[in-house]
């Protein structure tokens, strides 16, 4: 779900089985996305699954690296993330989103080359997009807790505001 001229496109790595099944982003109960996006500023409620078409009224988007579900992002092949790089490449040159925010550094880097890519802000633009890494909100990301998820993504929030 992604419109031209966003604020922020989040950039999930691929939909999860939850998420397929019934065709809303983080969708899986255990995902820790919505909540963060909420604790951050992002929205001024939680929002459902199934309510992300609202991230529409607050110039925000949501799409995929990996079109293909699994149970694990693990499960994707490298040539899938390369492929998915270049798609979401051609995504944020016709969508033109001042930010693209891509949830998961291991995607990140796969998708695009970047090896030594860090959590935060990124010199590389994609499209006319300037990037962001996000930490993977999905459950078995543990060592990232809600609150710092929270504080890393509060800080594109502020970014993003200028």
């Amino acid at each position: 779900m992604a419109a031209e001229g966003l604020r922020v496109l989040f950039c999930g790595i691929n939909p999860g089985l939850m998420s397929a099944a019934t065709g809303h982003h983080f969708a899986r109960p255990g995902n820790r996305f919505w909540p963060v996006l909420h604790a951050s500023g992002f929205t001024p409620r939680l929002l459902r699954p199934d309510e992300e078409r609202e991230l529409l009224a607050y110039g925000l988007g949501i799409t995929n690296v990996v079109a293909r579900a699994s149970a694990r992002a693990d499960e994707l092949s490298d040539e899938e993330y390369r492929e998915g790089g270049r798609l979401l490449a051609e995504k944020a040159e016709r969508l033109r989103p001042s930010w693209l925010a891509v949830v998961g550094v291991t995607a990140y880097r796969t998708a695009f080359g970047e090896r030594g890519a860090q959590v935060g802000p990124q010199e590389r633009r994609i499209g006319p997009a300037q990037v962001w890494v996000l930490p993977n909100p999905s459950g078995l990301n543990a060592h990232w807790t809600p609150r710092q998820m929270a504080e890393e993504y509060a800080r594109l929030r502020e970014a993003a505001s200028r």
